[in-house]
Order: C-alpha cells, then sequence, then structure tokens
C-alpha cells in the first residue's frame, strides 16, 4: 500500500490557478485546486513542469507554502534573473490558468507535532516558503509546542508574507526576530545584519534544550547558520537543513 501511494503522489496532476497573491515585486503565491492531491506535510515541495508550443519541457521545484489544512495547494515563486519558469509563474500566470506538478515530495524536512520542540525556524531570504507552512500548521493544530522565527531579509521590498508575520509576531504563538541585512526600515530597533554568533545566541534557545531546527534559504545562508548552530553546541541530529542555488526559486 505504500509504495501504491508513493507512485500516485509521483503522478503528474494539473491543478487550476484560483488565487494570485503578490508578496514582493519579485515574489508571488500560486493557488492552485488540485484535483485528487494526496495531501502533504508541512515543508514538502512539489516539482512543476511547463510545456512550450514546440515541445520543450522546463521543471522546477518549489516548497509547499500552505499548511496541511488549507483549502488550496499555494506556492510561493521568487522571480530568477534569467529563469526558465520562475518569469512565467511570477509575471505571466494568470487567474484560470492550469499547470502540471507532481508531489508533494520530501520526508527530511517536515516537521509535525509529535516530532515536537521547541521549534527554532531560520529562513534566508525565500526560505521562508516551507517554515510558513509549518507555522500555519502549528498555529491550525492549535500546538503548545513553543517556536521562534529568525527571518533574514535584505530591506523591507524583500519581506515575504509581510503581513502574515506582523500577525505572528503580534500574537503570543510565535517568537518573530527579524534582521534586515541592507537596508532596515526607518525607527528600527531590531538587528540589521547578517546572521553571526551573537544573534544565534540571542534567538535559539540553549543547546540544553535541544530544539528542533530547520534552517531553508540560499546556499551560503544555510551554511553560515548550520556552523553558527554547531558552533553553539547544538547537535547536529536536531538541525534539517534544505537550500537552493542563488537567491531562491530553483532548488
Amino acid at each position: 500500500m505504500a509504495s501504491t501511494a508513493l507512485l500516485g503522489r509521483l503522478n503528474w496532476r494539473t491543478g487550476r490557478v484560483v488565487k494570485l497573491v503578490t508578496e514582493t515585486p519579485r515574489t508571488r503565491t500560486i493557488g492552485l485546486d488540485v484535483p485528487g492531491w494526496p495531501g502533504h506535510r508541512a515543508g514538502q515541495h512539489v516539482d512543476i513542469r511547463l510545456t512550450a508550443e514546440d515541445g520543450y519541457q522546463a521543471e522546477r521545484s518549489y516548497s509547499v507554502a500552505s499548511a496541511p489544512s488549507d483549502t488550496y495547494v499555494e506556492l510561493t515563486v521568487e522571480q530568477v534573473p534569467d529563469g526558465e519558469v520562475s518569469p512565467y509563474l511570477v509575471g505571466d500566470l494568470r487567474e484560470g490558468d492550469r499547470l502540471e506538478l507532481r508531489g508533494p515530495v520530501g520526508g527530511h524536512f517536515v516537521w509535525e507535532e509529535d516530532l515536537g520542540g521547541p521549534l527554532l525556524l531560520i529562513a534566508g531570504g525565500s526560505g521562508i516558503v516551507p517554515l510558513r507552512s509549518m507555522l500555519r500548521h502549528h498555529r491550525t493544530i492549535h500546538s503548545a509546542v513553543p517556536v521562534r522565527l529568525l527571518y533574514s531579509v535584505r530591506d523591507t521590498a524583500g519581506l515575504i508574507y509581510a503581513s502574515e508575520i506582523m500577525q505572528f509576531a503580534t500574537s503570543d504563538e510565535v517568537d518573530v526576530n527579524l534582521t534586515y541585512t541592507r537596508a532596515a526600515p526607518p525607527r528600527w530597533n531590531g538587528y540589521d545584519r547578517r546572521i553571526d554568533a551573537a544573534m544565534v545566541a540571542d534567538v535559539a534557545w540553549a543547546p540544553a534544550d535541544q530544539p528542533l531546527t530547520y534552517v531553508c534559504g540560499p546556499t551560503a545562508f544555510v551554511e553560515t547558520a548550520t556552523n553558527l548552530l554547531a558552533a553553539a553546541g547544538h547537535v547536529p541530529e536536531r538541525i534539517r537543513a534544505e537550500r537552493f542555488g542563488g537567491t531562491g526559486g530553483t532548488r
């Protein structure tokens, strides 16, 4: 039965675009109605396939941004310069259009309540996408697992899910920590630098608390964050990382 379910997930399905949300000038969230969707776990991703009129096909993988219980499958795509897929998804896709997708895929970079915590989420840029799925899932199931978020962006124009992040920040659900690496907003009194040892010491739980940590972002960011965590005494077995090349979009 397990192998049959896996084969079903790896089949290509066609989803209809039912919602488009501009998150930043370069980033868009796509809501899809996918008949026969088998469900996903917070943190998984899907493959997207585009087919040109001449038959040429291009595939890219994108993290699922929605919680498992959300009505639609949501993907948040950051446009990659000279990309084959992301410029179309961000700039040309319209409601009512159809997309081919396959998945969900991935079993390591997922969070469910029985995995426990405390939960530390560290994102760089569009690395917030699968962590947003975890945050939404945490909220939907009314989890009592303590959760902290450290989100690094260049400036306010690069802050994805700005409104939702602020809602989490003003609630008791999530301890939200932002750092702006290039230009902080006016009168900002939070972090305004790249992630470093002092920041990790401020935000992370003590290693003795054995937090379950998820780090997602560009390769260099993920390597820096995981190295800082290890240097602070956090055990590698409790750190799960997912990285992508460049600034986002492709995995």
